[in-house]
């Protein structure tokens, strides 16, 4: 698997002279979206290097193309070959996102027409004139001198020349370690954010993901809470509980309730809604405690030499009642870090060739991982009951069940209908998808191994009995 960081390196000097080469890529991009827009039709069907090769025989004059149909040289003096192409390439995948979007507008208009619904939904608009950024070719654009200097070629004074710049290598380090061992470097990018320039340099390098069958996996379990940030637990394939963790951040959720509370109170007291700088602190908050927790699930994974990390599929957010004000803006800032928290681990597990798996969330907190049924919990929500009287904490319960149910899916999935139903039949708590727990997985096994292996194997779909793991 094809693993990309990007490194983003301010640069510290010559910044006033980089905004012209910014600006005229960015009208010579221009040039070419509105060349694609009229030339659509004779390229839509070529392949990428055909389209790439027709666009230029139309637009850059050559001893055998003298006479083109749009004049690109003319406006884009000594405009650098590399960077020509790079604008052809993205100004035709701009304007094929364009078409695809105003097709779908169409189809959903005739749709609604023929339904007899009005359709107010407006139809997209090309942009032409982009704000993108260009890409520093290595040799012909960037030439590395030492760490930290380089020389870039800029558009400067109506002419193409090489600069020599400083940038900074601070994001390249961690704990003064370097980040990027193994990686292969790529060709930096020339960013623009408000007043200052940065190089985005990609790193890539391959990773093989974990590849332990599925008899010997431990798998982590995360439950993303209410009262505790996450919850993890380490099952193995034979449901046995080998580790467990609570991660919570107190400091920086405490700091985070008392700036909700305050942004409350200056909306209601002054009437105002744009308040920047009371969510540029809250948003530097929630971003600390989403990296955060993802470092503590992704380590606990890693000590526990896991192979995969299991999240519950979150669908829709419905608050719950009694939710209002500051309290109902902090419950909606929860629900979203859980979807970063999310997007973040899959990032930082794949760079350590650890899986991440979703399996369905309904049910994993409403019965009790060791069968007894549904459960009730407290008016703080951290605890649980168990129906026979044990008492445990919700969210721990919760991910016993979640790393169970990617065992449960992933064993059931290879059997054929027949072999199922004689599973079934035995365990009949897995015909309800909803009411799978940590016990359902430790009947399952049973059930599977008082069936005997060639019984097994006939019914299987690819006629291959599973290595049932030892209990």
């Amino acid at each position: 698997m094809k693993i990309t960081k990007t490194a983003k390196l301010k640069i510290l000097s010559h910044t006033r002279s980089l905004e012209p080469t910014i600006a005229i890529y960015n009208r010579a991009l221009s040039f070419y979206i509105s060349v694609v827009q009229r030339e659509w039709n004779s390229i839509k069907d070529l392949e990428p290097k055909l389209k790439l090769r027709y666009l230029e025989k139309v637009t850059h004059k050559t001893k055998q193309h003298p006479n083109v149909k749009y004049d690109f040289d003319k406006e884009f003096y000594k405009f650098p070959s590399y960077l020509r192409r790079a604008c052809i390439m993205e100004a035709i995948g701009y304007y094929s996102s364009y078409n695809a979007n105003y097709n779908r507008w169409l189809t959903e208009r005739e749709k609604a027409l023929q339904k007899g619904k009005k359709f107010y939904k407006k139809p997209p608009k090309l942009n032409l004139k982009p704000n993108s950024f260009p890409v520093l070719y290595k040799k012909e654009m960037f030439v590395k001198l030492s760490q930290g200097i380089a020389k870039i070629k800029a558009y400067i004074d109506n002419d193409w020349k090489w600069i020599e710049i400083r940038y900074s290598t601070k994001n390249l380090f961690s704990s003064k370690q370097p980040r990027f061992l193994g990686y292969k470097e790529k060709n930096p990018t020339l960013v623009r954010k408000g007043k200052k320039y940065f190089l985005h340099i990609p790193y890539v390098t391959n990773i093989k993901l974990n590849t332990t069958p599925i008899d010997k996996q431990i798998a982590v379990g995360v439950d993303l809470g209410l009262t505790k940030s996450a919850v993890v637990s380490a099952i193995s394939s034979s449901g046995t509980v080998i580790g467990r963790a609570f991660i919570d951040q107190p400091i920086e959720k405490d700091r985070l309730r008392k700036k909700l509370n305050r942004l409350s109170k200056a909306k209601r007291l002054s009437g105002i809604t744009k308040t920047p700088n009371y969510w540029r602190r809250i948003n530097n908050l929630q971003r600390a405690i989403v990296q955060k927790t993802v470092d503590e699930i992704v380590k606990f994974a890693l000590k526990h030499n896991a192979g995969v990390i299991v999240f519950e599929r979150l669908g829709k957010f419905k608050l719950p009642e009694g939710f209002y004000g500051a309290r109902k803006l902090r419950a909606k800032l929860q629900y979203w870090a859980k979807r970063r928290i999310q997007a973040l681990t899959i990032q930082k597990a794949h760079t350590y060739g650890l899986h991440v798996k979703f399996v369905n969330p309904k049910g994993t907190s409403k019965y009790a991982f060791d069968g007894s049924g549904e459960v009730k919990r407290n008016s703080k929500k951290d605890l649980c009951k168990f129906p026979n009287g044990k008492t445990y904490h919700a969210d721990l319960n919760a991910s016993y069940n979640i790393g169970a149910r990617y065992f449960i899916d992933n064993i059931l999935k290879p059997l054929s209908e027949m072999a199922r139903l004689q599973v079934e039949a035995k365990v009949p708590l897995l015909a309800d998808r909803p009411c799978h727990t940590l016990s359902s997985l430790i009947r399952l096994l049973e059930a599977l191994r008082e069936l005997p292996s060639e019984a097994l194997a006939s019914c299987m779909q690819d006629k291959e009995a599973p290595t049932i793991p030892e209990g």
